[in-house]
């Protein structure tokens, strides 16, 4: 396919993009400053764009078969809100304006359910550096839900994200936290970029969010 992959330099985006260079797609990566650093293939090219302008989106999707949006802001920051809501609705616009209906995005862990039906990020011991980027992730989700005319799937990952191998394995659910026999949630990077490609070349969890864990 031809993916557009927006914040393609992000611990997210990096690994997502050569996963699906590894996998014989063609790559548009997009980032702030225009480039990946270290990240030379044939089949990507690189270039500058802003997620939450809906024209900008519109340009960069054309002729693409899918978008893959891995952007994020950096936790506790104040732009939390204006880069993920924002975000959400440059990308549902325009993917419209573009004629593209396949789009897998990013989100947050803190809007999944617990075994008891509570929102993870309604836990009082929930860290407050998070909390704002938790809300509005959620309300990033609810935006999504409300569009019927995108093929959309919003990805979570497990509570806990960070570096690791690249194993292969991993296991989805829908809205709940997915946790191991000690209750523990976690996925590497490299896991949940492997996933983040499943997704989008599967077709499948149309209109949907899931999560996906060790």
């Amino acid at each position: 396919m031809k993916i557009v992959l927006f914040g393609a330099s992000g611990n997210i985006g990096r690994p997502t993009t050569e996963e699906l260079l590894r996998r014989g797609h063609t790559v548009t990566a997009v980032t702030r400053a225009g480039h990946v650093d270290g990240l030379k293939h044939k089949a990507l090219t690189v270039t500058t764009g802003d997620v939450t302008d809906a024209a900008a989106v519109a340009g960069l999707a054309a002729s693409h078969d899918a978008v893959l949006s891995a952007v994020g802001p950096r936790i506790g920051q104040e732009s939390d809100r204006a880069t993920i809501v924002g975000a959400a609705r440059a990308l549902i616009d325009g993917l419209r304006r573009a004629g593209v209906t396949r789009l897998v995005t990013i989100g947050g862990a803190g809007s999944l359910r617990t075994p008891t039906g509570a929102r993870v990020m309604d836990d009082p011991d929930f860290p407050a550096l998070w909390k704002a980027n938790a809300e509005a992730q959620s309300e990033a989700l609810d935006l999504y839900r409300g569009v019927h005319d995108l093929d959309w799937t919003y990805v979570s990952p497990a509570a806990v994200i960070g570096a690791g191998e690249r194993t292969g394995a991993y296991r989805s659910a829908g809205d709940t936290l997915l946790t191991d026999d000690d209750g523990n949630s976690r996925i590497s990077y490299a896991d949940y970029a492997i996933a983040l490609a499943d997704t989008i070349e599967s077709g499948t969890a149309i209109r949907r969010r899931i999560t996906v864990a060790y």
